[in-house]
Order: C-alpha cells, then structure tokens, then sequence
C-alpha cells in the first residue's frame, strides 16, 4: 500500500532531479569552458611574446624588421663565403678558366658557320674547316700587322724623334709657356729612371716571355675545347642534365638556354660593335695620314671588348701617335674623334645591336667594368659585363612561369 504513494513520489520528482543533474552538468562545462579559454589565451599571449623576441632575462624585445634583417644576414654571410671560394679557385686556375671562356667565344662565333657548311658535308670536316680557316685568318692578319709595323720602324723613329722636339717647340710657345729647362730636366728625370730600373725591365721581359708561353697553352687548349663544344656540345648538355634529378631538370635546362642565349647574343653583338668602330677609325686614321693606322685599327678591335673603357684608351694611343708624328692639329681631330666613337657606340651601336641579347643599365655595365678590374685586371673587366648579363638572364628567365608542354623553347638547340 505504500509502495504505490513512493513510486509516484519518484515519477514526480524524476523531471526535477533530470533538469538539476542538467544544470550540474552545464555548470561544470562551463567552468572547464572558461578555464579552457584562459589556458588558451595564456597560451596565445606566450606565443607572441616569444614571438616578439623577448629574448633576455631584461625582456627587451627585437622587433619584427631586425630579425628578417638577422635573417638575410646569415644566408649573405653563406654566399659571400661560398662565392669568396669560388672566385679563389678560379683565380688559382686562372689560365684554365680564361681558356674556357675564349672557348665559349669562339663557340658563340664559329658555330653558326659550322652549322652551315655541316649542311653541305660532315660535320666533323666542318668543324675543322671553320675553326681552322679562322685561325689561318687571324694568323695571316697578324703578320700583316708585324709586317707593316717593321718595315716602318726606321722611318717611325725619325719621325717619333721630330714629333718630340715639335712637341717641345709647341709647349714651350703660347699658351703653355714652359721653359726648355724644365723640359730638359724633366728629360733627364726618364733617361736616368730608366737607367736605374734597368734590371726591373729586363725582369719584366723576361716575366713576359714566360706570360706569353702562358697564353699560348691558353690558346691551344682553348681550340681544343671550342672544337669539342662545336662538334658535340648538345651531348654534352644532355649529359648534364642526367646527372640532375629529374624534378629540377626543367629550371636547369631553362637556366642553361638563357645563359647561352644571352652569352651568345652578346659575343656576337660585341664584335659586331668592335669591327664597325675599327672600320671608322682605321678610315679616319688612313685619311689623315697617322702612321700605324692598321696597327691602330686591330688596337681598337680588341680595346672594344671592354665596353665604355677600351674604345677610349685605344684612341688615346692612336692620338698620342698623331701628336708626335703629324702634330697637334691631327692630334686634336683625333681626340675628337673619341667623342665621336663614343657618342656613336653608346647611342646607336649598342642600343641597336645588343638590346636584344644584353638588357642591362649603363650605370650597371660601368660598375661591373670597373669592379671586374679591380678583382682581375683586363680580363676581370673583358668577362664582367657578359657573366653579368648572363646572371640576369638566369635570374629573369627562372622568374618566369614555364612554358606550357606543346611549344618548343627559344634559342639554340642546347648550350655547349
């Protein structure tokens, strides 16, 4: 009789007993909630105080633009190591590696006269021909210039003789005024310092004898290589690319046409750029009489290849010829003729033929000539300007997106 009032007395209170074991619940969630989200928020303002380069005991912080500044510095100090080694190598093989590099100029130059004769026989024999008829060429030249230069030695040193007492006449009259014995003292000055570092020079010659055995393997191993780069040089790119990893073959072969692109275009558009103003200047020289204007003219072939240095130097010893032969009215229309050559090489000559292959401010061309020289001398300055422009061409190249699968890449077939 009592059990049934009970049971209704726990039916009744089961819904009471439900809706408080819920409100138990939802307060003990509720306090595991919001100790939950202040762990989370002690965390959070951890993490960002670490963040911001507390670092000492003091809690000094670092801010954000020094530390990527510490960042770049570390990864500048690697490169500037592993390039220091680099270019020490290179300057321990120094004769190998200017071997190398005349090989990829003659490469740049001779391959498209290659490429055609293989048209009409093997391509072997037309290695050969073309390499060995450029160096005939050049040898024939050669002794031409020797030639020329012996059979006018007796009459040159006459007429360097009256140049110099001509010149003396000329400073010592108006405007410049300068007395005959300054003059003679400063004569005797060069006679007896030459007299004192006598032995200095004949070192010196003999240093340069050694020097030019030194170019001559220079040379030889030059053709050498430039006759294997002709005949096989995309064998010898497609052995390269095997011994990369088939992920990174596709930059690697971008890399290379670019580089070879570039190297190429620029060789071929400097000796373009060096012939037209050899051509100039060996026509003025011959019109007005200047002794050694053939001589001068290969002076200012070669001088072109250091860009907005040699074309100016090789004229000032033309110049410095004319004064002492012909007198200083010739010698002033040679100088004029610098600014000429200049104004026509760096305004027309190589906007129109180098824009193409070499994309580079002249701002950055004068600073890679100069720091060249400073780092290897006349080569340092010859080879700066074209490893600049092929170092941007990389760096351009790998820039951009690849192209899609179907369209064939620009450039030569392969790089040697």
């Amino acid at each position: 009789m009592n059990a049934g009032p009970r049971r209704s007395h726990r039916q009744q209170d089961a819904p009471g007993t439900a809706r408080g074991g819920r409100r138990m619940r939802s307060v003990v969630l509720g306090n595991r909630s919001a100790r939950g989200a202040r762990s989370v928020a002690r965390a959070r303002s951890a993490g960002a105080t670490a963040g911001s380069g507390g670092g000492g005991g003091d809690g000094t912080a670092v801010g954000h633009g020094l530390r990527v500044a510490a960042a770049y510095a570390w990864r500048l100090v690697i490169v500037g190591v592993v390039a220091y080694a680099v270019f020490s190598l290179l300057g321990r093989l120094q004769l190998v590696a200017v071997a190398l590099f005349l090989a990829l100029v003659i490469t740049a130059v001779l391959r498209p006269l290659a490429d055609l004769l293989a048209r009409h026989m093997p391509r072997t024999p037309a290695v050969v021909l073309s390499i060995g008829g450029s160096v005939l060429l050049v040898l024939g030249l050669l002794a031409l210039v020797g030639r020329l230069v012996a059979g006018e030695s007796g009459r040159l040193g006459s007429e360097f003789a009256g140049g110099l007492g001509r010149i003396e006449r000329w400073l010592e009259g108006s405007p410049f005024h300068v007395s005959h014995a300054v003059l003679s003292n400063l004569q005797g000055k060069v006679a007896h310092l030459v007299s004192e570092n006598r032995s200095v020079l004949i070192s010196s010659a003999l240093s340069g004898v050694g020097r030019a055995v030194e170019v001559i393997t220079g040379l030889v191993l030059a053709l050498f290589c430039s006759l294997f780069f002709i005949r096989s040089g995309d064998r010898f790119w497609r052995w390269f690319k095997d011994l990369i990893p088939q992920s990174a073959r596709d930059p690697w072969d971008r890399a290379g046409r670019a580089a070879w692109r570039s190297f190429a275009g620029y060789t071929r558009g400097i000796i373009i750029v060096a012939a037209t103003n050899a051509v100039l200047v060996g026509i003025a020289l011959y019109a007005l009489g200047v002794p050694l204007a053939l001589p001068l003219t290969l002076l200012e072939f070669f001088a072109a290849f250091i860009p907005l240095v040699g074309s100016p130097v090789a004229l000032g010893v033309a110049t410095v010829v004319a004064l002492a032969t012909k007198g200083p009215v010739v010698a002033i229309v040679v100088l004029c003729l610098i600014v000429v050559i200049g104004q026509l090489e760096g305004h027309v000559l190589h906007p129109l033929v180098l824009s193409w292959a070499v994309r580079l401010h002249p701002v950055v061309v004068a600073v890679s000539v100069i720091g060249g020289s400073i780092l290897a001398g006349v080569i340092g300055a010859v080879v700066a300007v074209p490893m600049v422009s092929v170092a941007w061409s990389v760096i351009s190249e790998l820039r951009r997106p690849p192209e899609p699968a179907g369209r064939p890449p620009d450039g030569p077939p392969a790089p040697p």
